[in-house]
């Protein structure tokens, strides 16, 4: 197994460990399923043991997780920077997001999803592949049990965004969002192309509450992004959420639009 860079080895026996405590597992248990001694399953998560594939796989086998520690471990392109982002997301009790440009990730179908990866043509279509999955992963969070409140804004152009070849594409994408907008834990508003100037324009942002209450936040950009946790930043983030989100439009009006996009394609 090729070396992982700390981040990313830490990331994945922290989530092991939290898999095992929510099974209700002793390190003795849990290494008797994974074939390791209790002291070896102490060592890595304590972080003087190097975690390995073979611990990985122990881990998969010991949990009856379908495989998902070691699809966790090939997703080592996952940059570091993002690592803590996905943990607060998924531990999340609330989640926010704008999107002036694209469908948020948490909500995109698989076939939008890929067009969008693959507008990185630098990437082999095994990477695509590889960050496909780990974004179709990634939506699990809005759909498990005591699931996360998840409110979306985005922009009516990205709905509109639809040229003849990636139609059938787009309205796939838009059906999935208005059948995602009836789930009790999911709102998606849209703001309209009327409202020509707003603090959002300035770029897409996400937001996280955590089990301790306090809020982390994530941006993208060109040459990848940023997490901030720091209390000027977050009430700024907080402040712009408020703002966009009070231009856009209300729920039962926002599914009406998407369905109204959706028909002038027919």
């Amino acid at each position: 197994m090729p070396d992982m860079p700390n981040p990313v080895a830490a990331f994945i026996v922290g989530e092991i460990r939290r898999a095992r405590g929510a099974a209700g597992m002793t390190q003795e248990a849990f290494g008797r399923g994974a074939g390791f001694s209790a002291s070896h399953v102490s060592a890595v998560e304590g972080g003087t043991r190097a975690l390995t594939l073979d611990f990985i796989r122990g881990a998969d086998r010991a949990l009856s997780t379908g495989g998902l520690f070691e699809r966790l471990a090939a997703e080592l392109g996952t940059p570091s920077w993002f690592l803590p982002w996905l943990d607060a997301e998924r531990n999340s009790t609330q989640l926010r997001c704008f999107q002036p440009c694209l469908v948020p990730g948490l909500l995109q179908t698989e076939d939008y999803a890929r067009a969008v990866i693959r507008c990185d043509d630098t990437l082999s279509e095994e990477e695509v592949d590889k960050r496909l999955a780990g974004r179709i992963e990634r939506q699990t969070v809005i759909f498990q049990e005591h699931a996360p409140q998840f409110v979306a804004v985005v922009a009516e152009a990205v709905l509109r965004r639809a040229a003849e070849d990636f139609r059938d594409v787009m309205a796939g994408q838009v059906k999935q969002l208005i059948a995602l907008a009836e789930r009790p834990n999911v709102g998606v508003h849209i703001l309209p192309d009327e409202i020509s100037m707003h603090v959002g324009l300035t770029g897409p942002f996400s937001l996280a509450r955590c089990p301790d209450h306090r809020w982390v936040g994530e941006m993208e950009n060109q040459l990848g992004g940023v997490v901030v946790d720091n209390d000027d930043d977050v009430d700024t983030l907080l402040e712009r959420w408020e703002t966009v989100r009070s231009e856009a439009l209300p729920r039962r009006q926002s599914i009406a639009l998407m369905k109204e996009v959706v028909d002038s394609w027919i």
